[in-house]
């Protein structure tokens, strides 16, 4: 039997876009599946948010075009108004309307349905986000959170083919930024609803994310799994970006192995690099840990107790750095010498210079 293919529901196929002659994205293109939850992740201004107002419509393309369902709905001369793509969006600012109550708000934009219709529609989305009994309080009697949720209601009500995120839980303390975003994938999954994040921040990423695109400077540098982003960086900048680390000095043994100062590295990745060739390697916290019988003493610089795991900040006796998370009952102080040696499952190196 031939291999079936499924088409992807939303297709960017390379896409720029351009504000005053500046150029903000460039070349993009990207496969989204329905039942996907994916995130735009990167750091401000690389253009992440000018994706997803192409995507709904709110920005016109310098070339390339965006397919829903395999129809063109944006290229560089003909854009579909954002009204007849049947996207759903919420807001960084939620956008509700603070003269209408909670079940008017979620039922806005249900244009010709009746009364009951409508009611029954209300009573369904309080309880996906679990307002239950809040449908005739009005915004300002809601909190952040909360708001939040009629927020995703109002964009859930009609039924989108796809749902976009613009930062929507920014506005939140940290705690409750986690938290809603496992909530928010949690009700979308249960729908199987498409849906694409923006944000700059990676823990909320992975949260959500089933997939997550990493920008920088209007180019795609990964489209991964939040597990490979950190195991597997493509790029220096996806390394730097993405978690933790610590760039160490080395130099290849074989095209699995690396030497440096505090051992030899070996992981899953075979590069064709000649022998001596320096290299860069990314040690994660993770990847340090004690050894009472290792040669290799690591000074104590700084300490950052989270709670299961304190994070120490070691200097090496060339003078570099790496942070090693140690188990919260392996109590050090600045200025403690501590044995350390290297348990690293993935080798992430890069060619000295390399950017």
């Amino acid at each position: 039997m031939p291999e079936v293919h499924t088409p992807a529901l939303l297709s960017l196929d390379h896409i720029s876009c351009s504000y005053d002659g500046h150029a903000v994205v460039d070349n993009l293109s990207l496969n989204i599946y329905g039942g996907d939850t994916c995130c735009l992740l990167g750091p401000s201004g690389c253009g992440k948010t000018t994706v997803l107002r192409a995507i709904a419509g709110f920005h016109q393309l310098s070339s390339g075009s965006i397919q829903l369902r395999q129809q063109t709905i944006s290229s560089s001369s003909s854009t579909l108004p954002p009204e007849k793509r049947h996207i759903g969006m919420v807001f960084q600012d939620y956008a509700l309307f603070p003269h209408l109550t909670v079940c008017d708000n979620i039922t806005y934009g249900l244009h010709g349905r009746d009364r009951a219709a409508k009611e029954r529609v209300c009573e369904e989305m309080l309880a996906l986000v679990k307002l239950h009994d809040l449908g005739q309080r009005y915004p300002h009697e809601l909190s952040g959170g909360q708001q939040q949720r009629v927020a995703l209601a109002r964009a859930l009500a009609p039924e989108p083919s796809i749902l976009l995120l613009d930062e929507p839980f920014s506005s939140l303390d940290v705690e409750l930024r986690r938290s809603l975003a496992v909530e928010v994938r949690e009700i979308l999954k249960s729908r199987q609803i498409t849906a694409i994040l923006v944000t700059h921040d990676q823990e909320e990423a992975f949260a959500f994310a089933d997939k997550i695109a990493v920008l920088h400077q209007g180019k795609i540098q990964q489209w991964a799994t939040p597990f490979d982003l950190y195991h597997e960086p493509a790029t220096r900048f996806v390394a730097n970006f993405i978690g933790q680390g610590s760039f160490l000095p080395g130099h290849v043994l074989d095209s699995s192995s690396v030497a440096t100062e505090i051992g030899v590295i070996r992981g899953n990745r075979c590069y064709d690099w000649l022998p001596d060739s320096p290299v860069e390697v990314l040690v994660r916290p993770d990847d340090i840990v004690l050894s009472e019988n290792s040669p290799i003493h690591a000074e104590v610089t700084n300490k950052v107790f989270v709670g299961t795991s304190s994070n120490y900040t070691l200097k090496l006796p060339t003078g570099s750095q790496v942070v090693s998370a140690f188990p919260s009952h392996d109590d050090f102080e600045v200025g403690d010498q501590v044995a350390i040696e290297v348990r690293a499952e993935h080798l992430i190196a890069f060619r000295t210079g390399d950017k």
